[in-house]
């Protein structure tokens, strides 16, 4: 239960960062609005860091292979496509075909056993679940 109650905080705060950051690009550029959510991301790990387990730094060089370690490179990609995405199509438009595109690669990586993910059957239902999901994104577009 716990875990679905995060992930709900998760796309919530997700939404709610989304909308900020489009509005810090407005006053700035979405570069240096990228670059400085990655910062205070950076000061907020670095605290929680020193403030818990405060374990090794470098010990994130041990993994393997070593191109995981680009997932802060893909942070300032990530925050570049929703910061551009909200500004062009409204917050919910935006945040309804990120969650979609998420969900299709989730599966598509679980499906694949990319990444060192264990991979999973294929399932007609969550399929059928992608399918709803892309409809009512088709819905929530449908303009007459």
């Amino acid at each position: 239960m716990i875990g679905f109650l995060i992930a709900l905080l998760s796309g919530a705060l997700m939404s709610v960062q989304g909308v900020f950051n489009t509005q810090v690009t407005k006053a700035s550029s979405i570069w240096a609005a990228s670059a400085f959510v990655q910062f205070t991301a950076l000061l907020v790990c670095l605290g929680a860091w020193m403030f818990s387990d405060r374990s090794s730094l470098l010990k994130v060089f041990a993994v393997q292979p070593k191109f995981m370690l680009l997932g802060g490179a893909i942070g300032a990609f990530i925050t570049y496509t929703v910061i551009k995405s909200m500004d062009l199509l409204g917050p919910a438009k935006a945040v309804m075909l990120i969650v979609v595109a998420q969900l299709l690669v989730a599966y598509l990586i679980e499906l694949a056993g990319w990444f060192g993910v264990e991979k999973q059957p294929w399932e007609w239902r969550k399929a059928l679940g992608m399918a709803i999901a892309i409809v009512g994104i088709i819905l929530f577009k449908w303009q007459k």
